[in-house]
C-alpha cells in the first residue's frame, strides 16, 4: 500500500487566532471547533505534519472593506503604517508564548523544531512539527540583540517584512493588477539583519518583500532565496506573486518557492473567489515547476490567514488535494518532494549545522 506523503506547510497564522481568542485557546487548538483552517485533529485528519508557523503583528489601521475591495478588482490599497519595536515587541512575545504552550498542551503530538534531523524524526514518528517563524521583524529592533533571544526560542525563519514598512525594508501593497516595483529596496538596519540571519543559519523569507527589496536580499545573502508563501505572477498578477524574472532568481541560488492558497493570489483574475476548484493551485504549481523545476516547489498554504479555494476547506482537506495531484498526473516520487521533501533539503543548505 503507497504511503501518503505528509505535507509539510510553508506558512500558516494559527498564532493570531489563539491571540486573538487566548481564554478559548485549548478548544481552538485541541478540538475540531469548525472554525478556522487549523487544529490538532483536522492536522492530524489530513496529513499535515508541520509548518512554519507565524508571529505576526496586525495593523490597527487596515481599511475595514479590505475584503470588499478584494473581491472586485482592480483594487489598489495603501500601506499601512509602520509600526516600532516597543509596540510590536510584547505582542511578538505573547505569540511564541502561545506556541510553546501548544506543544506542552498537545501532550507529545507537536513539536517545536530547531534541526532538519527534529523535523524528520518528527514527521518518520506522527509528530506535528513547528518551525517558529516571524512575518514581518518589527520585534527585532535595529540592534539586532532581539534576534539572538528569539533565536534561543527557536526562531529559524524570519520575513524583513510585511505588507507595511518597516525599519528594515519595503513590504508591498495589496494592489492587483501591480507589479511588485513598488517603492525602495533594504534600509542599511535591513541589510545588517539579513547578513547576521546568514551568520546564525536564520532562513530569509522574501514573501510580502517588494522587488527592490528583493534584489538587495539575491545581492546580500549567501543562502537559498526563499518565498515562503507565494505565486506566480505571470498567470495572477497581483503585487504579491513573484515575476519569472525573480522565480530565474531563486532557482538560480538553489532557493524555494510554497504555493499559497489564498484565493485573490491563485485566481488569474485576481478575485477571492472560492468556487474555483484546485485548478488554480494546479496552474501555479505548472508555472514554478516550469521555471524553478520540481525541486524547488512546495506549498505555504496561508491557512488562518486567507480564504482558501472551497474544494480544501481547511487542512482536513488535503487528502483532497493530494487526490488532485495525483489526477493532474504527478507521480509519488514528486509528491513526496512537493509535500516535504523539497522544504526539508532547502533547510538543510540554509541552517547551520549546529542549529
Amino acid at each position: 500500500m503507497t504511503k501518503i506523503p505528509l505535507i509539510f506547510d510553508g506558512h500558516n497564522d494559527f498564532l493570531l487566532r489563539l491571540l486573538r481568542d487566548p481564554d478559548n485557546r485549548e478548544a481552538t487548538w485541541l478540538t475540531d471547533t469548525g472554525k478556522g483552517h487549523l487544529d490538532l485533529p483536522r492536522m492530524q485528519q489530513g496529513g499535515f505534519g508541520g509548518g512554519f508557523f507565524a508571529i505576526y503583528i496586525s495593523s490597527p489601521d487596515l481599511p475595514h472593506d479590505i475584503d470588499d475591495e478584494m473581491e472586485n478588482p482592480p483594487y489598489s490599497l495603501p500601506l499601512p503604517q509602520p509600526i516600532d519595536v516597543t509596540t510590536a515587541q510584547p505582542v511578538a512575545l505573547a505569540m511564541a508564548g502561545h506556541l510553546k504552550w501548544m506543544e506542552r498542551a498537545s501532550e507529545g503530538r507537536f513539536k517545536i523544531c530547531r534541526s532538519v534531523m527534529e523535523l524528520r524524526d518528527c514527521l518518520a514518528t506522527g509528530i506535528i512539527a513547528a518551525i517558529m517563524h516571524l512575518e514581518g521583524a518589527e520585534a527585532i529592533g535595529t540592534d539586532l540583540d532581539a534576534l539572538y533571544l528569539f533565536h534561543d526560542m527557536g526562531l529559524r525563519s524570519i520575513g524583513p517584512v510585511w505588507s507595511r514598512p518597516t525599519v528594515f525594508g519595503h513590504g508591498v501593497p495589496f494592489a492587483f493588477p501591480s507589479s511588485p516595483d513598488t517603492g525602495p529596496g533594504l534600509t542599511q538596519a535591513g541589510k545588517n539583519l539579513v547578513q547576521l540571519c546568514n551568520r546564525m543559519g536564520i532562513m530569509v523569507d522574501l514573501s510580502h518583500l517588494n522587488e527592490a527589496g528583493f534584489n538587495d536580499v539575491a545581492s546580500l545573502s549567501d543562502s537559498p532565496l526563499v518565498a515562503t508563501h507565494s505565486n506566480a505572477h505571470a498567470i495572477t498578477p497581483s503585487s504579491r506573486n513573484l515575476t519569472d524574472r525573480q522565480l530565474a532568481m531563486i532557482r538560480d541560488s538553489g532557493g524555494m518557492v510554497g504555493v499559497n492558497f489564498a484565493t485573490g493570489f491563485l485566481n488569474s483574475d485576481g478575485k477571492k473567489s472560492a468556487d474555483r476548484g484546485f485548478d488554480p493551485i494546479l496552474r501555479h504549481l505548472d508555472h514554478l515547476m516550469s521555471h524553478l523545476g520540481e525541486d524547488h516547489v512546495g506549498f505555504g498554504s496561508d491557512f488562518d490567514g486567507a480564504q482558501v479555494p472551497a474544494a480544501l476547506r481547511d487542512a482536513a482537506g488535503l487528502g483532497a488535494l493530494r487526490s488532485a495531484l495525483s489526477q493532474h498526473g504527478f507521480d509519488e516520487a514528486l509528491l513526496t518532494k512537493l509535500c516535504h521533501e523539497n522544504w526539508f533539503k532547502l533547510l538543510e543548505r540554509t541552517w547551520k549545522p549546529e542549529n
